[in-house]
């Protein structure tokens, strides 16, 4: 499965000017590019799914 995981997809991605600002900010503050802004932040809503809470993204 590791291997899986070094595959990367690629994938067009259409952002709002407004929701791009706001990912740029962030990453820089975690020192992060937007791309990996984007991936750190979906592998965390998925692992978040996994467990089965929602609180993420019922707050």
């Amino acid at each position: 499965m590791e291997s899986k995981d070094k595959e990367k997809k690629q994938l067009l991605l259409r952002l709002s000017a407004s929701l791009w600002q706001e990912l740029a900010a962030w990453a820089e503050d975690d020192f992060r590019s937007i791309n990996g802004q984007i991936e750190y932040l979906l592998t965390e809503c998925v692992k978040q799914r996994k467990k089965g809470t929602r609180k993420a993204l019922d707050e």
